[in-house]
């Protein structure tokens, strides 16, 4: 399960390849933002995240791990 100490990290495909960043999460849900800005990564490392509708949700079944810096996705999607 991804908490708020997960905002601001890059959410990975299961090659690695960096496809957005957690920009927000709300009662446990991620919210990935395809293509953050640096204003976008520093208010999510600061808290201060703001999913928008170019955010998508990321399911929790979709996850493989969760790192101190990553987020990795499961290969099967």
């Amino acid at each position: 399960m991804v908490t708020e100490d997960d905002e601001g990290k890059r959410v990975v495909n299961s090659h690695g390849e960096t496809i957005g960043m957690v920009s927000e999460v709300k009662n446990g849900t991620a919210y990935v933002d395809p293509d953050p800005g640096i204003t976008d990564k520093i208010r999510s490392k600061l808290g201060w995240g703001d999913a928008d509708k170019d955010n998508y949700v990321l399911k929790a079944s979709r996850i493989n791990t969760v790192t101190d810096d990553e987020i990795r996705l499961k290969s099967n999607l």
